[in-house]
């Protein structure tokens, strides 16, 4: 049997919401670029646009996997500012080290996970109710904890986890070579993933693009990843904040694709009376889905503190929000059952190049709600006719 291969329109209708995003990524970095005269790809925007929305990334590869399952959070925003707040009371009023505080901020997110885990799980208190019930219950911990004023500055160590630097570690002129190669061994692990599948489809008879596409999709993601690590190269250099990033997509993909819990997951949302018959263990893996949220929304407060140099009573405001449209303009299902880690991650990154985007143009604060909350509109409305689509075959 020989195996199949497909051009580019077949590529693309084959699975349209995977190839849509990334098309719609495109097309909008573009229309900003040009609208921005080129500031938006400027080194030094890039490099903010990871430092600023970097917390929104975190929180959406947790929040797709509750997703996938079938449910919502609507209270990571407040997780963000507690345990956030729980660190700066420890670091800058008690004198606690940095490290200590962001472990302490960790062990409060997982906390705050197997609470809501508890009600969702083994009460069966559906998690849209119970999350709601704790965004107003973890709001009010975080006034309690920073008794309604604003804690700052961290000490400097602490500061440098969102808005530190690698750099200069292999010198360059111009532009660092630590960043260039970190992200030339990058492409270099994509490829031999990309290709390590092809080769795997191929031994399976499944149907496989041309291999001149397959080259050019390799060149094409090539080019943009080293351009944007250069452009990273000539600001500031690789942010740690962006090597955290890149080991938990790292690890959250490999969770989500390759692991029992994962498969769960996706079963969990897809199907649920089938996953129960199928021995799932939904009680335990929807604690744990719960779990795994609070301890990145953990992660996204240490990193969202870090970033502010300071801890707020309002600190985290709206996160849930964006969170969310990011999973959804990225792929996720309404209903469950689909989604990616990596298509939120772009979903993301398209509310993050849309917001900087206008806030570079001079656009009001209400217009740029109006424009996000279309893009979430139209990016649910479309995941429902391609279901309708679907049904009526």
């Amino acid at each position: 049997m020989m195996t199949g291969t497909a051009n580019i329109r077949e590529l693309v209708t084959r699975n349209i919401r995977t190839s849509g995003i990334y098309i719609a990524f495109v097309l909008i970095v573009a229309f900003f670029a040009i609208l921005t005269n080129g500031t938006l790809l400027s080194a030094t925007n890039v490099t903010n646009i990871v430092l600023q929305y970097s917390y929104i990334l975190i929180l959406a590869i947790g929040m797709v996997i509750v997703i996938i399952a079938g449910h919502i959070d609507l209270s990571v925003g407040s997780v963000v500012a507690l345990t956030g707040a729980v660190s700066a009371v420890l670091v800058i009023k008690q004198g606690v080290p940095w490290w200590g505080g962001v472990i302490a901020a960790l062990i409060v997110g997982l906390l705050v996970g197997a609470w809501q885990g508890f009600w969702v799980a083994f009460v069966g208190i559906p998690a849209f109710i119970t999350t709601l019930a704790g965004m107003l219950l973890f709001r009010g911990l975080t006034l309690l904890v920073l008794g309604n004023i604003s804690l700052s500055p961290f000490p400097p160590v602490y500061t440098k986890i969102a808005a530190g630097f690698q750099n200069g570690l292999l010198g360059g002129q111009g532009f660092d070579v630590f960043t260039v190669v970190i992200f030339a061994i990058a492409v270099a692990g994509y490829a031999f993933s990309a290709i390590r599948g092809r080769r795997n489809r191929i031994a399976y008879n499944q149907t496989v693009e041309a291999a001149p596409l397959f080259v050019l999709r390799l060149v094409a993601v090539a080019a943009v990843v080293m351009w944007f690590g250069y452009q990273l190269s000539t600001a500031r250099g690789l942010p740690n904040v962006l090597i955290l990033l890149a080991f938990l997509v790292i690890a959250y993909t490999l969770v989500t694709t390759r692991s029992v819990f994962g498969r769960h997951v996706y079963a969990i949302g897809g199907n649920l009376s089938a996953a129960m018959l199928s021995g799932v263990k939904v009680r335990w893996v929807n604690f744990g889905i719960m779990l795994n949220m609070g301890f990145l929304a953990g992660i996204a407060g240490v990193v969202y503190s870090s970033r502010s140099n300071g801890a707020q009573p309002a600190a985290g405001n709206m996160f849930e929000l964006d969170a969310i449209a990011a999973c959804f303009i990225g792929g996720a299902a309404v209903t469950g059952g689909v989604g990616r880690v990596t298509g939120a991650i772009v979903g993301g990154l398209i509310m993050a190049v849309m917001s900087n985007g206008m806030q570079l143009m001079g656009i009001d604060q209400s217009v740029q709600s109006v424009v996000k909350g279309l893009v979430l509109l139209l990016a649910v409305a479309f995941d429902v006719y391609n279901k309708r689509r679907a049904g009526a075959r």
